[in-house]
């Protein structure tokens, strides 16, 4: 992993997120974490993934249309993949620990 220069990326950060969204972001940073307008606590490589997401998305537009069709063909081999795994097994373990504890205990919760 090449090291990051942390004043460039957030400068990058900032500039793609005022295109995208027309306001500055409120960045805070502590600790090596990083705080964009409240929300949730990233590192220094997350922001930069953000601003290539960020900067890539007013090139990505023109493209989506393409990349629709794609998206379909994977949605529909994942789905099948699931299916043929709860064919195969009849058997679970979970559900039987759960058959099991509320055999014993009616009342009990189960663990997580």
């Amino acid at each position: 992993m090449a090291n990051l220069d942390k004043d460039k990326v957030i400068a990058e950060f900032t500039k793609a997120y005022t295109e995208a969204n027309g306001k500055a972001p409120s960045i805070e940073a502590k600790s090596g974490w990083y705080s964009v307008d409240g929300g949730k606590n990233v590192r220094l490589a997350q922001l930069q993934e953000m601003t290539d997401e960020l900067s890539g998305g007013a090139k990505t537009a023109a493209k989506a249309p393409e990349a629709k069709p794609k998206a379909k063909k994977a949605a529909k081999t994942t789905s099948a993949k699931p299916a043929k795994k709860a064919k195969n097994s009849g058997f679970s373990v979970k559900d039987f620990w759960a058959e099991k504890l509320k055999a014993e205990a009616p009342g009990a919760i189960l663990p997580r």
